[in-house]
């Protein structure tokens, strides 16, 4: 039997990190982090995240604004949006949930954001940045499941990584981060073949396909680590992409959904924030 990675407590350790570096500017009367959340459309799953991210503000005592906009905006109103918050001083971090309606250009919206308040790493220069490997905002989901696998006291160093997915977002960054923390990385995908083999043989196995309960016990090698970054709802519950009762039986480390990544990313969100306040701001 492994053991379950505890998202949350994992979270809250950094969450203390940002408690003090908020405490501490508040005590040396300097303004505390901002951060601006741009929200486009109604869908479930992003007005849960904001809110959820809103409310750790609220608690952190980072300053946070949800620019809320439905669907009929047009681009030009966005882009408008970005460009003010750019150019204010009180604004360290900007945050466009994802993803857009499907009417929207995501990837030019996106660039519109200077790359110094790009928190969620996304803009081509902070993507240019991560692949080349300078200093630059990382993805935060990916950020997140790199610190869940340092918080196992594995160490990450010529391990056998397989990630199940290549999004831009999960699958692409967080097979780079494994990179540069010296694994050896495949990337699968749909057109894989013999997928199951391929990830038995992971010490290290990233689950991000939005498939519910399709990795199971065999896909797993004994001991490995497993993340599942999976969030899709059936039935109105939450479900990851592993099946975490047969996998828990094999591998030495796996996170839950709920309780696992996702703790991590809004945390994340946070601590880039910060970064981008202590870095960028004189």
């Amino acid at each position: 039997m492994g053991n379950k990675i505890q998202g949350k407590l994992v979270a809250e350790s950094f969450r203390d990190s940002i408690r003090e570096f908020v405490k501490n500017r508040i005590d040396n009367n300097l303004r505390v982090p901002g951060l601006s959340i741009i929200l486009v459309g109604n869908d479930g799953g992003s007005q849960y995240y904001v809110k959820n991210a809103k409310k750790l503000c609220d608690n952190l005592n980072v300053k946070c604004e949800v620019f809320n906009f439905p669907e009929e905006t047009s681009e030009k109103d966005i882009i408008n949006t970005i460009e003010t918050l750019n150019n204010r001083e009180d604004v360290d971090g900007i945050m466009l949930q994802l993803p857009l309606p499907d009417k929207f250009n995501e990837k030019n919206i996106i660039d519109k954001i200077d790359y110094k308040k790009d928190v969620d790493g996304l803009t081509h220069i902070n993507i240019g940045k991560l692949y080349s490997g300078e200093k630059s905002f990382i993805p935060c989901t990916p950020k997140g499941i790199i610190e869940l696998i340092k918080s196992t006291g594995e160490d990450i160093s010529c391990k056998n990584a397989v990630v199940i997915g290549r999004s831009n977002i999960v699958g692409k960054p967080v097979a780079q981060l494994l990179l540069n923390n010296n694994a050896t990385v495949t990337i699968c995908h749909s057109r894989t073949k013999n997928l199951k083999e391929v990830c038995s043989q992971a010490d290290i196995l990233i689950a991000a396909i939005g498939k519910p309960h399709f990795v199971d016990g065999s896909f797993v090698k004994e001991g490995a680590i497993v993340i599942d970054v999976g969030t899709t709802m059936v039935d109105g519950k939450l479900k990851g992409d592993v099946i975490f009762d047969d996998v828990i039986n094999k591998a030495s480390f796996l996170t839950s959904v709920p309780g696992g990544v996702g703790a991590m990313t809004t945390t994340m969100l946070l601590m880039n924030t910060c970064e981008a306040l202590e870095n960028y701001v004189h």
